[in-house]
């Protein structure tokens, strides 16, 4: 370390920013420095916590559920095939494979193997992660392949011929970057990538959308729509539903707000047309057949009605377009029932709907009299969610009014079913395993009074035999960021690691998530960030005066966003936790907007660089608001050396500085990973490992 301190100082004598943050040194991501620091704290880390009596045996036990063959096998319909990519022991990349619906409802389907990740990593020396795919409709037999090295967000296009299970040697590819790639027609596609300098917004995506023809280099690409720097990004989305076509191009104002032009054609010098569609900027619009939906995150007056934020709005999509506005609500929400989301089937929507944040199914019917609305009848309370199997490229599609319905609960493994509009009855068609014995384990939802007087809903998931007693180790989790809904999941995971030896688990629904629509979320935006803190405080001071725990036996973990939210609180009220587990964080808010992707979320946390906006920041950032002379619960910063999207620099400056300061800190960085933390599942279940042994090591019945 003594040749890293020595060019850390060499540098800040050099850089007048890092003179104000010794730690600056840490943010070149690749740097030798950086990375012997991170080797040298890796090594620490791991010698503390593999020296917990059963963490080789959690490992192995998170990564056998990992690689459980008996997973549910996810599909997506083309045509006549249902596509999964799948991992296992076997295949820790991945297989991206194919099968039909009369195989995949057996118990084990036979599966055409269409590309072996693994095989084509091995070929190629690269260390390809999955990334999805696009395929051109109708046939489906091409397909533009996504892949990324290591895990980050940035990836690798290629032209994938399907029949002859090969890369097309003359076909579209482009070099990695955060792309974004459509299908015009089968020798045109739409790319949105980086062209050069001036081509990538201030959050370093995308700003330019061009159409780029077969057997033509990229550089002579035609550009189709342009954003501006100050954009998240520039997209483009093309709906080749038979009879309804439509290619719409977009601008991300922030990560809130979008406008969108609808392509009329070209002129004769081959200019694209475009019409700007008219709608609230913070609305998402999706067109479905002959109709437009409408999806309102703020309250909006139009003829004569006014329609509150949170409901799902139609129209006749050619009326909408020639500017009429006679709208009708599909959905309109209530104190406690929020729209989660929506699919459709030929002739249905579907409305995804949470109710006190358990999962409701309405299927809406437009008829000559109104729009219809007919309850599911699925299991409840839980998460529910449904998924469209409608090909309109299939004549009289048999499935056409068919879909897929999940439900999961925190002691219910996921089950998928195959159901039809208008009918109650399904077909059960995979269910997971019991990965842990729920055997006496009960769930409760309780709810807590935040500082200014805001209900707040949680989840307990209790352990068999656990008592008010103030002795449980407790693990609360939040997030509260983004409109994002923590609601009902089962993790085999958390169950064999933390159930199955006593562990109380915690879901917090606090402001910034999604749980009870778009107000939820905008009460704790910006300057009111400290509102989904107080939430969080205010669920953990109810565990403590219930005697769920204590401060003793209480830890708290996030990730990303999450991760600045326990970062937040660790520093606010150190009194009532005894571990932090910090996951992918944000931490240091002066310059978030600088690293990365983090220009992009200012409409969520606001510009530092104004001083009437750093002022609300500063007020909770983590990596100013530590000290030295205030005692913090032992904590465990982890990260990845590939995440393109939320900088490693923050956990590792937040690190170096509280160790500094003289506080129980670990660290651990993954050398792969992206956001995720783990580029496959041996990865994935060695940190998760880390992260068990870190919270029982420290308020477990024998912890510190």
């Amino acid at each position: 370390m003594a040749a890293t301190a020595a060019s850390a100082t060499t540098r800040m004598t050099q850089d007048p920013v890092a003179s104000e943050d010794p730690h600056l040194w840490l943010e070149d991501v690749l740097g030798d420095d950086a990375l012997a620091w991170v080797r040298e704290r890796n090594a620490q880390s791991r010698a503390v916590l593999e020296a917990w009596p059963r963490f080789g045996q959690t490992r192995d036990q998170l990564r056998a559920i990992l690689d459980s063959r008996e997973q549910i096998p996810g599909v997506v319909r083309r045509g006549d095939w249902f596509w999964n990519f799948w991992r296992d022991d076997k295949n820790p990349r991945g297989l991206w494979r194919r099968t039909t619906l009369e195989e995949y409802r057996k118990p084990q389907p036979d599966w055409d193997v269409v590309i072996d990740l693994d095989e084509l990593a091995r070929s190629e020396d690269e260390n390809w992660v999955w990334h999805g795919t696009r395929c051109l409709a109708p046939k489906y037999e091409r397909g533009l392949i996504m892949l990324s090295r290591g895990g980050s967000d940035a990836q690798v296009v290629r032209e994938f011929d399907i029949a002859r299970r090969e890369f097309v040697a003359d076909g579209f590819v482009l070099p990695e970057a955060k792309s974004s790639v459509d299908w015009a027609d089968e020798d045109t596609i739409y790319v949105a990538t980086d062209f050069g300098p001036g081509s990538l917004t201030d959050s370093g995506y995308p700003g330019i959308v061009k159409r780029w023809s077969r057997g033509t280099p990229l550089e002579s690409a035609v550009t189709m729509f342009a954003g501006e720097h100050t954009d998240v990004a520039a997209g483009m989305s093309v709906d080749d539903t038979p009879g309804f076509e439509r290619t719409t191009f977009s601008r991300s104002l922030d990560f809130y707000t979008s406008r969108v032009w609808l392509l009329d054609g070209t002129d004769p010098l081959g200019k694209p047309l475009l019409t700007l569609i008219d709608k609230p900027d913070d609305a998402n619009l999706a067109f479905w057949r002959d109709r437009v939906l409408l999806e309102l995150r703020s309250d909006w007056t139009i003829a004569g009605t006014t329609w509150p934020r949170g409901s799902l709005l139609a129209a006749d999509a050619d009326a909408y377009l020639r500017g009429e506005r006679a709208m009708q609500a599909l959905f309109t929400p209530t104190a406690t029932r929020s729209l989660a989301g929506f699919g459709t089937t030929k002739t249905k929507v579907l409305l995804n709907l949470l109710d006190d944040v358990a999962g409701r199914i309405e299927e809406v019917t437009p008829t000559a009299a109104g729009w219809q609305h007919r309850g599911v009848d699925a299991p409840f309370p839980g998460s529910l969610s449904t998924s469209e199997l409608y090909d309109a490229h299939t004549p009289d599609d048999p499935l056409a009014e068919a879909y897929f319905l999940s439900y999961t609960d925190f002691l219910t493994p996921d089950s998928l079913y195959l159901a039809h509009a208008g009918s109650d009855a399904r077909e059960l068609l995979k269910a997971r395993p019991h990965f842990f014995d729920s055997t006496g384990m009960r769930v409760e939802q309780k709810f807590a009074t935040s500082k200014d007087g805001t209900r707040v809903a949680y989840f307990v998931i209790w352990p068999k035999g656990a008592t008010h007693d103030g002795a449980n180790p407790t693990l609360l989790y939040g997030y509260g960021g983004f409109e994002i809904s923590l609601t009902p999941s089962y993790s085999g995971g958390i169950g064999k690691a933390w159930h199955e030896h006593g562990g109380v688990w915690v879901y917090a629904n606090i402001r910034g998530g999604g749980e009870y629509g778009p107000a939820w979320h905008q009460a704790a935006l910006r300057e009111n960030r400290q509102r989904s803190y107080d939430d969080f405080i205010a669920v953990a001071e109810d565990l403590v005066a219930t005697k769920v725990t204590s401060p003793r036996h209480l830890g708290i973990e996030g990730g990303s966003n999450g991760g600045l939210l326990v970062g937040a609180v660790m520093t606010q009220r150190p009194d009532l936790f005894n571990a932090v587990s910090c996951q992918v964080p944000l931490l240091d808010m002066k310059r978030y907007n600088k690293l990365l992707a983090g220009a992009s979320w200012m409409a969520e946390y606001g510009n530092p660089d104004i001083p009437a906006e750093w002022d609300f920041i500063s007020k909770y950032s983590p990596y100013q608001n530590v000290h030295a002379d205030r005692r913090y619960p032992a904590v465990f910063f982890t990260t990845s050396t590939r995440d393109d999207r939320v900088h490693p620099g923050h956990a590792r400056k937040m690190a170096a500085r509280m160790i500094e300061q003289g506080h129980d800190v670990l660290y651990y960085e993954n050398i792969e990973g992206g956001h995720g933390d783990a580029a496959d599942n041996q990865q994935r279940a060695d940190v998760q490992a880390l992260q068990f042994a870190f919270l029982w090591q420290n308020i477990g019945p024998n912890g510190r």
